[in-house]
């Protein structure tokens, strides 16, 4: 069975579909990469599977579960986890204060702080950065905390729109075996990327989409992780 099940989603803003009938589903323990070009409805699609904008048709599954039209609230508490395209930290509460911030809706604060700590190991220089204000840190740091702090959830459904984006290839290579390790812990992963290579590296599976929908991508970008 699918962790996450998408039928003949329909979505959009101020009127207008973006996403027009998308048919999806990630396994547990998946990776699953969405490739498109700027306004092809990639991000439109996460914040309609994530809660932050209701689908006009189609429906949502977690779990095997209906989840179209909940909450972004009882969507989190079923595990689902959103990364944005930007960059979301509070800007005025320190590096320490932002990574804790989720720690009350993950269940298990000791395993939340125990894998936030895992998180500043591998990253060694924002840990010398926990007293500072998140305003003070460079843009890929703060992508740096916004991924570590949605990691820390151990999420059942991880989506997340462009985690690359900012980052530094060392830092790009460690964030991505995270999540991999995230994926083989059983979570379904939905990326949403514009570094193919990236993405082909990371997926198990990679898809295309364009004005909308998801069609036949060129044999150059469906490729198998590892084959590139």
């Amino acid at each position: 069975m699918s962790r996450l099940e998408v039928r003949g989603l329909v979505a959009g803003w101020d009127g207008r579909p973006v996403v027009n009938g998308i048919d999806l589903d990630v396994a547990a323990g998946e990776i699953v990469a969405i490739l498109g070009g700027n306004g092809s409805g990639k991000s439109t699609l996460l914040a309609a599977i994530a809660g932050l904008l209701p689908p006009r048709a189609g429906t949502v599954r977690l779990d095997g579960q209906p989840a179209a039209g909940w909450s972004t609230a009882k969507l989190a508490a079923r595990g689902l986890r959103l990364l944005p395209q930007t960059r979301r930290v509070f800007p005025s509460l320190t590096v320490a204060e932002n990574l804790a911030a989720v720690e009350l809706g993950t269940g298990s604060l000791p395993a939340a702080r125990k894998r936030r700590a895992a998180w500043l190991e591998r990253f060694p220089a924002l840990a010398e950065k926990l007293d500072q204000p998140a305003a003070s840190l460079s843009g890929g740091e703060q992508q740096l905390v916004a991924i570590g702090r949605v990691l820390s959830t151990d999420p059942v459904v991880l989506l997340l729109d462009e985690p690359s984006a900012g980052l530094a290839q060392g830092a790009i290579a460690t964030c991505m075996a995270a999540v991999r390790e995230q994926a083989v812990s059983g979570t379904a992963v939905l990326l949403v990327e514009q570094n193919a290579a990236v993405a082909k590296r990371l997926a198990g599976r990679v898809v295309h989409m364009d004005g909308g929908r998801l069609v036949p991508a060129p044999s150059s970008v469906v490729e198998r992780a590892g084959s590139a």
